[in-house]
């Protein structure tokens, strides 16, 4: 008789074809999973309702190919998300769009709750045959309290995955209510286990909710599949590239451009070169390439799909990352790693880390070898490594696969065998009592 594979229900509200970098993490954690043993159920809300979804068609086969189930849902209040969500943004519809983010900014609504109730719904029919676990990954938020209501109907533990902090994001515009820590704080409490991006997330998640040891710390990573199929872009002079966003005032392209504005004044022995953008805060690099004097050295693409950007990084002689260009930062600020950073040193590109001295990020280019970190007063330094890279000399790799999901994805799937196995275990228990008391 074959043995039964253990069941989980993953709510990845970002996941293909959606085209948002969490899919990233939410894609190879199924994918993994699955390869692990697991039968997967991705609840996620239906590929009609994003604004721009990425190969519709290739994503359903690549779900089909590792057995994934899919659960696909209706939204509502898409007009809280009209960045992701298809909805109408002119006229009165976008007057009455702006009323309705602002009520909800100052209501500290999760801008996702419109998922909420057509997600719940979806899984009216769901028992325990049909879920061993959940996971919810985050953000957004509104995924933890999907997670808890459903496990509380099902009867099963849930796992919560942190991809941003929640009620302490350094890039948040406002501090959260009372309301809202508490509600964090419960969910924390009733989770069987809390999965985080970074030692210092990690540990200041613990300082304020005291975890103890349901908190494990994985990583986001890259996918060698993934990398191996992607064709690097093809520049005919020396390329730097960054993708992605900017979120002023500390995450700001002014360092970098300001080193390469002084390798352009040097008129150093240099081949040509060009920085390359791709993502939608054109205006920011625009207004920093005329303060900077580099305006024919630019070169936008505008936001594009994630194949073109990572074709992009791998084609590139230098990728660069940026965390924060602050000097002194919070323990916050310094466990923020983007995934762009994994995507580089997995394609094999020499990598330009901006980021706070002490950052966690400085750990992870020390390991793989190929990225090398710089505050963002660091000036000289930038422009020594952009300078040398220029000429050949750029950091070698050395030990990224323990950034690869192939070795993440089975972390994961220990931590996740290990809950279910400790229910399974307890609710065999419990039946085995009944029996005997009967």
């Amino acid at each position: 008789m074959s043995k039964r594979r253990p069941q989980l229900l993953f709510l990845a509200y970002f996941f293909p074809p959606a085209n948002s970098p969490g899919c990233a993490r939410t894609w190879n954690i199924a994918k993994y999973l699955a390869r692990a043993g697991w039968d997967i159920k991705i609840l996620t809300p239906h590929p009609s309702v994003w604004r721009r979804p990425e190969n519709v068609e290739q994503t359903v086969r690549d779900i089909r190919k590792e057995g994934i189930q899919q659960i696909l849902t209706d939204h509502r209040w898409r007009s809280l998300l009209p960045d992701y969500l298809k909805v109408s943004n002119r006229g009165v519809f976008w007057f009455a769009g702006g009323l309705c983010r602002q009520i909800a900014r100052n209501l500290e609504i999760d801008a996702a709750v419109g998922w909420l109730m057509p997600a719940f719904e979806k899984c009216r029919d769901l028992s325990r045959k049909d879920a061993d676990l959940i996971l919810a990954s985050g953000s957004p938020f509104s995924s933890f309290r999907l997670a808890r209501e459903l496990a509380s109907r099902i009867g099963c533990a849930y796992v919560l995955d942190y991809r941003d902090p929640w009620t302490a994001n350094p890039h948040s515009s406002r501090f959260p209510g009372t309301t809202t820590v508490r509600r964090e704080a419960e969910l924390l409490a009733k989770s069987a286990a809390v999965t985080i991006v970074s030692d210092s997330l990690a540990s200041d998640l613990e300082r304020r909710f005291s975890l103890g040891s349901k908190l494990t710390v994985l990583t986001n990573g890259f996918c060698p599949e993934e990398l191996g199929q992607v064709k690097p872009c093809q520049f005919d002079h020396f390329s730097i590239v960054y993708t992605g966003e900017f979120y002023p005032p500390k995450r700001i392209i002014s360092p970098v451009f300001a080193a390469l504005q002084a390798i352009k004044m040097s008129q150093a022995a240099c081949p040509q070169w060009r920085f390359h953008y791709y993502g939608g805060n054109e205006a920011h690099v625009q207004d920093a390439a005329r303060h900077f004097g580099l305006t024919k050295e630019i070169v936008l693409h505008g936001k594009v799909f994630r194949n073109e950007a990572l074709s992009a990084v791998r084609g590139a002689d230098v990728a660069v990352v940026i965390t924060s260009v602050e000097r002194e930062s919070t323990r916050l600020e310094r466990g923020i790693i983007t995934g762009k950073l994994f995507e580089a040193i997995g394609s094999g590109t020499p990598t330009l880390v901006i980021s706070p001295p002490g950052s966690d990020v400085e750990a992870i280019a020390a390991k793989t070898g190929l990225a090398q970190c710089y505050s963002g007063t660091d000036i000289s330094g930038i422009s020594s490594f952009l300078t040398k890279a220029m000429r050949g000399d750029t950091p070698q790799r050395n030990n990224p696969d323990a950034y690869s999901w192939t070795h993440l994805g089975e972390r994961l799937n220990l931590l996740l065998r290990s809950i279910a196995g400790k229910q399974c275990g307890a609710e065999g228990l419990l039946s085995h009592r009944k029996a005997v008391k009967a």
